[in-house]
C-alpha cells in the first residue's frame, strides 16, 4: 500500500531544505522510461498529439498502462529500491485536452484516473509503502522540444493550476514539471504547486549545447526558479536530452548542480529538432547511457531519481539500475 504521508528527512539537496518528498532511504528510487516513445514504436499504438491519458478512457488502454509500469516496477523490486510512479498525463490540460476533445471536467476526471491506475499496479504488488512514490506528471502548454509561444510566470501559473490542483486532490504525492522549455513556466508552475501545499519537481530539457530551448543556460534557469519561488521546488531534474548535451555544464562546484535530484535522459544524442522528424526509434546503446549515469551520479551525489525519457524503455533501466544500484 502507498503512503502519502510527506518524509521530512534530510534533502536530496541538504544544503537547500528538508525534502518533503523522499525518505533517505532508500538511496535510489528507479521510475519509467519513455512512456509514450515506447508505446508509439514499441507497441504500435496510435497517440494523437502523443498524449497517453486517452488509454485511461479504455479498458485496453489502462491494461498497456499497467504492463508498462510493471515491468518498471519489477526492476526495481529486484534491485531493492524505491520506486516513482509518473502519472500518464504529460499532456492532460486544458490547451492539449482541447484538440483531443476533453473539457475541464473531462481532464479533471482523467488525471483522477491516471492516480487511481498507478495506486492499483502498486498494490498488486507486495512491496514496501515506504518506498513508493506517485508523482503527478505536468507537460508544458506548448511544445516540448521547441517554444511555440511565450507564457509569462503569471498566464503558466493560471493555466497550469488546473490540473495541478487534481493531480493534488487525487492524492499525489507531488507533481513533476517535466519538458519545461523556459524558466518562467517552471515559476509559474512552482507557484501554483505552493499555492496547493503540494511539492513539486521542475524537470528542465535541454538542447545540444547544453541550454534550454530558450537559449537560457541551465544553471541560470534553475537559479531564477529558485530565486523567484524562494527555493519552492524540491529538486530539479534534467529530461529529454542524451546526457553528451549537459553533462559538461555540471559544475560540481556550482551551487545550483546540487539542487539536481534527478536524471531521465533521452537514449539518442541526436537534437530534438532531428527527433522530431524521426520515422524511426534510436535506442541508443543502453549499457552505455548507464555508464554515463554513473559518472554523473558520481559526481552529483544528490541524485535520486533515475529513469529514462525519449528512446528508452526497461533495458535502458534495467541497464542503469545495474550499474548504479545492483554494482554500486
Amino acid at each position: 500500500m502507498i503512503t502519502t504521508t510527506k518524509d521530512r528527512d534530510e534533502a536530496a539537496c541538504p544544503t537547500h531544505q528538508p525534502n518533503p518528498v523522499l525518505p533517505r532511504r532508500p538511496r535510489f528510487f528507479l521510475t519509467d522510461g519513455g512512456l509514450e516513445t515506447s508505446l508509439v514504436f514499441d507497441a504500435g499504438l496510435d497517440l494523437p498529439e502523443f498524449a497517453t491519458f486517452p488509454l485511461l478512457d479504455t479498458l485496453e488502454g489502462r491494461e498497456t498502462l499497467r504492463r508498462y509500469y510493471q515491468q518498471f516496477l519489477d526492476i526495481a523490486v529486484d534491485a531493492d529500491c524505491g520506486f516513482v510512479f509518473e502519472t500518464p498525463t504529460w499532456r492532460a490540460s486544458s490547451d492539449w485536452g482541447e484538440k483531443l476533445g476533453y473539457d475541464t471536467i473531462d481532464l479533471r476526471r482523467v488525471n483522477k484516473a491516471s492516480v487511481e491506475l498507478v495506486k492499483q499496479v502498486a498494490a498488486s504488488n507486495l512491496f514496501g509503502g515506504a518506498s513508493l512514490r506517485i508523482s503527478g506528471c505536468v507537460g508544458p502548454r506548448g511544445d516540448g522540444y521547441r517554444i511555440d509561444q511565450r507564457l509569462d510566470t503569471d498566464a503558466a501559473q493560471a493555466y497550469h493550476f488546473e490540473q495541478i490542483a487534481a493531480l493534488a486532490d487525487a492524492g499525489v504525492d507531488y507533481v513533476t514539471a517535466t519538458t519545461m522549455t523556459t524558466s518562467k513556466e517552471a515559476i509559474g508552475i512552482a507557484r501554483a504547486a505552493a499555492s496547493l501545499a503540494i511539492p513539486c519537481v521542475i524537470s528542465f530539457t535541454v538542447e545540444t549545447d547544453g541550454t534550454l530551448p530558450s537559449g537560457q543556460g541551465l544553471g541560470e534557469a534553475i537559479s531564477q526558479v529558485d530565486a523567484e519561488t524562494d527555493g519552492a521546488p524540491a529538486w530539479f531534474m534534467i529530461n529529454c536530452a542524451h546526457p553528451s548535451h549537459f553533462a559538461e555544464q555540471l559544475d560540481v562546484w556550482q551551487l545550483w548542480t546540487s539542487r539536481i535530484g534527478g536524471l531521465r535522459a533521452n537514449a539518442s544524442c541526436k537534437s530534438h529538432a532531428e527527433l522530431d522528424q524521426a520515422t524511426e526509434l534510436d535506442a541508443g546503446d543502453p549499457h552505455d547511457l548507464a555508464k554515463q549515469y554513473a559518472e554523473i551520479c558520481g559526481r552529483l551525489p544528490n541524485i535520486r531519481v533515475l529513469g529514462g525519457c525519449c528512446g528508452t524503455d526497461h533495458r535502458h533501466v534495467e541497464a542503469i539500475a545495474n550499474q548504479i544500484i545492483r554494482n554500486g
